[in-house]
C-alpha cells in the first residue's frame, strides 16, 4: 500500500472511531448516564403513525408516577431538536415524550391533515375586525402556512370557511400523543405540561385547550417563543388554561411571535394583549415577573431572552425559567438547580461526530481514487493561462456574490409559498424554496456560459469544458461523461460511508447528526422518495456553480501544493460561495441589533421574514463545510464533479429526511 493511501486508511478509521465515541458519551448524556430509558416508538392515530422518543427516569414507576411533559417542536424540526427540554425535566424525574408532529420527522402524516380555511387574520387574533379578514389563494401549503396561527378550537368563523374547509389538527398530533403519554403507567396524570417551540406552541394550546377542564388537563403550558391571542375568539367559557409561561425571544424573526411589531420592546411588553395575558395593568406589566397564582392556575410571566428564535430552544436561560416554572406547577421530584444543565454536552458531541463523519468520506474518496477505475476521474488542472487577472476575478466574484444575494430572500419564500410545482410530487415546503432559488441561478449560470460560448465562436475558439471542470484533457471540448458517472458512483459509496453511519447511532444510541436542528438521519420510504425528486435540481445548481466558482475563477493558489495553498485557495471560494448569504444575514440582522427592526420586514414587508431569514444561522455554516469540500475535491481530481455531487447529495439529504413534507 502506498504511503498516501496508508495515511488516508488512518484517517478514516480515525474519523469513524470518533464518531461512535462522540456518539456513545453523546448517549450517556441524554439517559443521564444510565438513570433514564431512552425509548422510540409509534401512536397509531386514525390519520397515520406518529412518532416518538420517550425519556422515563428510573425513579418513575408504577407505585411512585411521575410528572408527564409533553413537548412539541417547531416548524422544520423533529423531535430531536426538543431533546435540551427532555434530557433536563427528565433528569428532573418527569417522564418527558416528545413527538414528530405531521409532516415532520418520521411521522406518516403529511402537515396538510392539520387543515387550513381559504383566509387569514392579519393581526393578533381577537383584535380585529370584518375588514383584517384576507382571502387566501393559491397553492394548498400556501394556505396551509398562512392559517398556522389560526387554530382548530377557535371560533368557526376562524376555524372553518364557506368552501368546507377547516384548520382540523392544530395541535399536529399532540392531543392523540398527551393522551397515551396520560396513560403510561409511569405517569401521574395529574400532573401533567405541555411545551413547544413556535409551530409547536400553536400545537400546545391546542392540546392545553383540548383537555382543558378535564382530569388530565395541562397543568402548565410553557410557550417557547409563542403567539398571543384575546379569549373572545373561543369558548371562553368552557376553555382556560392553566398556568402559562411565555419565553420571548428578543431577536424574533417571526412577526407573529411579536404580535406584528417591529422590535421586542417594552412597548410591546406594555401593549394590551400583552398586559390582558399577564393579568396585570400596563403600569405594572415587566419581563421576568410572575403574575396571579399557580394555585389556581392563573399564573402567568414572560420571560425575556438575549437571543433569536431559533436558539431559544436550547437557551439556557429560558431552559432554567421553564424548569422552574413546571416545577412550581406541578412539583417537579427533585432539588437539582434549575441552571444546573448538561444537554448542550449532548449538542456538541454530536455536532463532532457528524462532522467526523462528513470528514470521513474524503480519506475514503482518497482510497477509491486508489483504484484504476476511480482514478480515471482525475484529471489536470488546466493551462495556467486561462487563469483571471486580479481585476476580472474580483468582478466575477462580485457579480455572483450579488446575484445570490439579491435572489435569495424573494425566490426562497416564492418557492415556499407560491410557485406552482406539483403538490403531490414536491412535497417538502422549504425545498420548494430552494428549488426556486436554486432555478434561477440555475437559469443565470446557463445563460451566462451561453453568452461566453458564443463570443469564444466569433472568436474563432472553442469553449473548454476541461477548463471548466466539466470535461477532460483528452477532449477539452466535450463534457466528460464518463468522469461524470464515475464521479456519480464514486460520491454514492461516499454518502453511503455517512448513511451506514447515521443508521448505526440510530439504532444503537437513538441518536442521529445534527446540531439542535435537523441534518442528517435515517430515511423513510415516502422521504426516500423525495430525496428523487429534489436531487436533480440541488445536482445541477452544485455543478454549474461549482463549475463557475472552482474552475471560472481559478487562481495562482489553485496550483499551490500542501496547506498553504489550500488555505488561500479555500479563503477565496468561501468568499465567493457564502458572500451573499453573509450579506443576507447582514441585511436582516444590523437593523434588528440596532433596534429598527428585521431588515427584511423593514426592506420589503413581513412577507420575506420569518423562515427563510432564520434558516441564514442554519445555512450560513452549511455552506461554509460545503467550500471546504469542493476545495478539496477540486484540487484532489481537477474536475468539478466529485465535490459538487457530495455537497449536492448531503444538501438534498438535509432537506428531504426530516424537514416539513406537505
Amino acid at each position: 500500500m502506498k504511503k498516501t493511501q496508508k495515511r488516508s486508511l488512518i484517517a478514516l478509521v480515525l474519523l469513524i472511531a470518533a464518531v461512535f465515541v462522540c456518539m456513545f458519551f453523546a448517549d450517556r448524556i441524554q439517559t443521564n448516564f444510565g438513570a433514564v430509558e431512552v425509548t422510540e416508538g409509534i401512536i397509531e392515530t386514525d390519520v397515520g403513525d406518529l412518532a416518538y422518543k420517550l425519556y422515563t427516569p428510573d425513579s418513575a414507576t408504577e407505585e411512585n408516577p411521575a410528572p408527564g411533559v409533553l413537548l412539541l417542536h417547531g416548524y422544520q424540526n423533529d423531535h430531536e431538536t426538543c431533546a435540551a427540554y427532555a434530557i433536563e425535566l427528565a433528569r428532573r424525574g418527569a417522564v418527558v415524550m416528545a413527538i414528530d408532529e405531521y409532516g415532520h420527522g418520521k411521522t406518516e402524516p403529511g402537515m396538510i391533515e392539520r387543515g387550513y380555511v381559504n383566509h387569514r387574520v392579519k393581526v393578533n387574533f381577537g383584535e380585529e375586525d370584518e375588514s383584517t379578514f384576507v382571502s387566501v389563494g393559491g397553492a394548498t401549503r400556501f394556505r396551509l402556512m398562512m392559517n398556522f396561527s389560526n387554530l382548530s378550537f377557535f371560533d368557526e368563523k376562524y376555524s372553518k370557511d364557506a368552501d368546507g374547509n377547516s384548520v382540523k389538527d392544530s395541535s399536529m398530533g399532540g392531543i392523540a400523543a398527551y393522551l397515551v403519554l396520560a396513560d403510561i403507567p409511569q405517569v401521574d396524570e395529574h400532573r401533567m405540561a405541555v411545551s413547544g417551540h413556535s409551530m409547536g406552541t400553536w400545537a400546545s394550546w391546542s392540546v392545553a385547550a383540548a383537555y382543558a377542564g378535564t382530569s388530565i388537563e395541562p397543568k402548565a403550558t410553557v410557550l417557547q417563543c409563542g403567539e398571543l391571542f384575546r379569549d373572545t375568539v373561543y369558548d371562553s367559557d368552557r376553555i382556560s388554561f392553566q398556568n402559562v409561561l411565555l419565553l420571548q425571544a428578543k431577536y424574533e424573526e417571526f412577526s407573529y411571535f411579536r404580535d406584528y411589531q417591529l422590535n421586542v420592546t417594552e412597548d410591546l411588553l406594555k401593549s394590551d394583549l400583552r398586559t390582558e395575558f399577564l393579568g396585570c395593568t400596563a403600569e405594572d406589566a415587566a419581563w421576568n415577573t410572575t403574575y396571579g397564582s399557580f394555585a389556581d392556575g392563573s399564573a402567568r410571566r414572560i420571560e425575556l431572552l438575549q437571543t433569536n428564535h431559533r436558539l431559544t430552544t436550547h437557551h439556557g436561560g429560558g431552559l432554567a425559567a421553564a424548569i422552574s416554572w413546571l416545577d412550581s406547577a406541578m412539583d417537579l421530584p427533585t432539588d437539582l438547580d434549575p441552571a444546573d444543565q448538561i444537554a448542550m454536552g449532548k449538542e456538541v458531541l454530536v455536532l463532532f461526530a457528524m462532522l467526523c463523519a462528513v470528514a470521513a468520506t474524503l480519506p475514503l474518496m482518497d482510497l477509491l481514487l486508489g483504484l484504476p477505475f476511480f482514478a480515471a476521474i482525475i484529471q489536470p488542472l488546466p493551462s495556467k493561462s486561462s487563469i483571471k487577472k486580479k481585476g476580472a476575478w474580483w468582478k466575477g466574484a462580485v457579480i455572483t456574490v450579488l446575484i445570490a444575494a439579491v435572489t435569495y430572500p424573494f425566490m426562497t419564500q416564492l418557492g415556499h409559498g407560491l410557485l406552482p410545482l406539483p403538490e403531490g410530487v414536491f412535497r417538502m415546503t422549504v425545498g420548494n424554496g430552494f428549488v426556486s432559488w436554486y432555478g434561477i441561478l440555475i437559469l443565470i449560470m446557463l445563460g451566462t456560459n451561453l453568452v461566453a460560448a458564443r463570443k469564444s465562436k466569433k472568436k474563432g475558439k472553442v469553449p473548454s469544458r476541461h477548463a471548466m471542470g466539466l470535461g477532460t484533457e483528452e477532449k477539452p471540448s466535450k463534457i466528460g461523461w464518463g468522469i461524470f458517472g464515475r464521479s456519480l458512483l464514486l460520491v454514492f459509496f461516499m454518502i453511503l460511508l455517512v448513511y451506514v453511519l447515521v443508521l448505526w447511532c440510530e439504532l444503537l444510541f437513538k441518536l442521529d447528526f445534527r446540531f439542535i436542528w435537523p441534518f442528517f438521519k435515517t430515511f423513510n420510504l415516502t422521504r426516500f422518495g423525495q430525496f428523487f425528486v429534489y436531487i436533480p435540481f440541488f445536482a445541477l445548481f452544485y455543478i454549474l456553480n461549482n463549475s463557475k466558482i472552482f474552475a471560472g475563477l481559478r487562481t495562482e493558489a489553485t496550483y499551490q501544493p500542501g496547506a498553504k495553498g489550500f488555505l488561500s485557495c479555500w479563503l477565496r471560494y468561501l468568499l465567493v460561495m457564502l458572500g451573499g448569504t453573509l450579506i443576507v444575514i447582514l441585511l436582516e440582522y444590523v437593523p434588528f441589533f440596532m433596534g429598527i427592526g428585521p431588515g427584511a420586514d423593514v426592506l420589503f414587508g413581513s412577507t420575506f421574514g420569518g423562515p427563510f431569514m432564520s434558516l441564514l444561522i442554519l445555512f450560513a455554516p452549511q455552506v461554509l463545510g460545503f467550500s471546504l469540500i469542493c476545495t478539496y475535491c477540486y484540487r484532489r481530481t481537477g474536475t468539478v464533479y466529485p465535490g459538487a455531487l457530495t455537497v449536492a447529495t448531503l444538501a438534498c439529504w438535509i432537506v428531504t429526511g426530516g424537514s416539513a413534507m406537505l
